[in-house]
């Protein structure tokens, strides 16, 4: 089975998100999953099943409980596959990055402006208060 077909279902992404946090046992995997997808037991158990035998995940026994780990590997090889298209993708990502980088420098000089001149925003706001406000009425129409 492809790493895709795996990460295909939303359940099992959900098992390999939480198995990103660090090593869980599968009654605490079943909790989450039970709740929030609302499966049973056995459901979970069969998708943990997939993810072991596709070597998505680890388990190893730690006295009655059976804890499960990440296996990067896999996840590894779906990357791979990705990398024919991130071309597509990866110019606006850094046109993104551009930009957020961008507006953090322009809050940061503000700021920056803001505390050595403090008097210079008061002023301003002052200013803004002494301006006449703007006509509102409807006058102009009948």
């Amino acid at each position: 089975m492809h790493a895709l077909d795996i990460l295909g279902d939303p359940v099992r992404r959900r098992i390999l998100e939480l198995l990103a946090e660090g090593e869980s046992s599968a009654g605490e995997l079943g909790r989450v999953v039970q709740e929030e997808f609302g499966i049973s037991q056995p459901a979970v158990s069969q998708h943990l099943r997939v993810l072991r035998d596709a070597g998505f995940a680890t388990v190893r026994p730690e006295g009655t409980r059976r804890l499960y780990a990440l296996e990067p590997g896999p996840l590894a090889a779906a990357d791979q596959w990705f990398d024919a298209f991130r071309r597509f993708w990866q110019p606006h990502l850094d046109a993104l990055g551009t930009e957020l980088a961008r507006g953090r420098r322009q809050r940061r000089l503000a700021q920056e402006n803001t505390s050595e001149h403090p008097s210079a925003g008061a002023e301003a706001g002052q200013a803004d208060q002494n301006r006449p406000a703007p006509d509102t009425s409807d006058n102009d129409k009948e």
